[in-house]
């Protein structure tokens, strides 16, 4: 690594919403490494539905940031190429609902290649999904897919909540040799922080955002920011609740999610996504199994409805919001 690159990824770069920490981390990954290439529908010259990769082709070249056609399944196929022939590519599929037709690249190929080799043939494969709602999208706009990609064996699955972990964990995600599903809160690309372009916890690691001692709020992605005001909200009923966000589904941090139940007796898991079959119900087994004797209460989940995705109109009352985490915190047998 070059004295000049050293120094842009230490320099303090201030405010930045969460979008432009993202297109640093792809920044600084290219200029590094010329085996990165960023692909995938308008990701060139318009710079992506949501202006993530705004720049890298006019820095970079079409080369390596690519508009590909519109077929998601082709742009993980090439990536595929990509990787088996010594290249590190870095795929948005614009979309989450969008990345469908490509489940059987991902599921197939992405995910076993490397145990098909014996380990002779790593995959390192970003594919960045832009998931979950709050932004008025329309279906096929708002879903939040983390499910089906936790259940699929050889891939990491990451998920930040905050400006810092959206830079650090996409620059561990494209270092990887294994195949990353990196889920960018689409509703908190705009969020804005100081930062600075350092290493964070490294995937498979959680992290208490907030310490408390009545109950523990378990969560991740878009649903983090939610479950803080509620901590604070709950201030209100005497309740004082810890928040531990995620980060990492795949691997999961069993560790600092079952000390922090351990502590406070209580939890409840908070996801957009859908309850039945959602990740909220392995989280809520692993915690049971570990902690089951510290329990005062059983394990309960706070979800999207088990719908397909609403009209933007109706959003508001599928999303989790703070009401109904307050509600479940209520429900966490007390008087017990």
């Amino acid at each position: 690594m070059s004295t000049a690159t050293t120094a842009a990824r230490t320099t303090p770069a201030g405010p930045a919403t969460m979008a432009q920490a993202l297109q640093r981390a792809m920044r600084d990954a290219m200029a590094e490494d010329p085996r990165v290439h960023v692909l995938g529908e308008d990701v060139g010259t318009l710079g992506g539905v949501f202006r993530v990769t705004d720049g890298l082709a006019k820095e970079f070249g079409e080369d390596r940031c690519t508009d590909t056609p519109l077929a998601e399944a082709g742009i993980l196929g090439t990536a595929v190429g990509m990787a088996m022939y010594g290249l590190r590519p870095v795929v948005e599929m614009q979309f989450d609902a969008f990345a469908y037709p490509a489940f059987e690249q991902l599921i197939s190929h992405v995910a076993k290649m490397r145990n098909r080799t014996r380990g002779a043939m790593p995959l390192p494969i970003v594919v960045r999904v832009p998931y979950g709602g709050g932004i008025g999208g329309v279906e096929h706009h708002s879903d939040s897919s983390e499910a089906y990609y936790m259940a699929t064996p050889g891939l990491q699955v990451v998920a930040p909540a905050t400006v810092a972990d959206a830079y650090g964990l996409l620059r561990e995600a494209i270092a990887c040799d294994d195949p990353v599903v990196f889920l960018e809160p689409k509703r908190l690309y705009w969020s804005k922080a100081d930062w600075s372009p350092h290493p964070v916890e490294p995937i498979g690691r959680a992290v208490v955002r907030r310490t408390g001692r009545s109950a523990t709020l378990i969560t991740y992605g878009p649903s983090l920011p939610v479950c803080l005001e509620a901590a604070e909200a709950a201030k209100e009923e005497g309740w004082d609740l810890e928040v531990v966000d995620l980060r990492s589904l795949v691997p999961f941090d069993d560790e600092t999610v079952c000390a922090s139940v351990r502590r406070t007796g209580r939890a409840v898991v908070v996801h957009e996504s859908a309850g039945f079959g959602g990740p909220g119900g392995e989280i809520a087994a692993r915690v049971t199994e570990r902690c089951f004797h510290h329990l005062e209460a059983p394990v309960l989940r706070v979800a999207g409805f088990d719908i397909p995705y609403p009209p933007p109109m109706l959003e508001r009352h599928h999303l989790p919001g703070v009401d109904r985490v307050l509600d479940a915190v209520a429900r966490l047998q007390w008087e017990a």
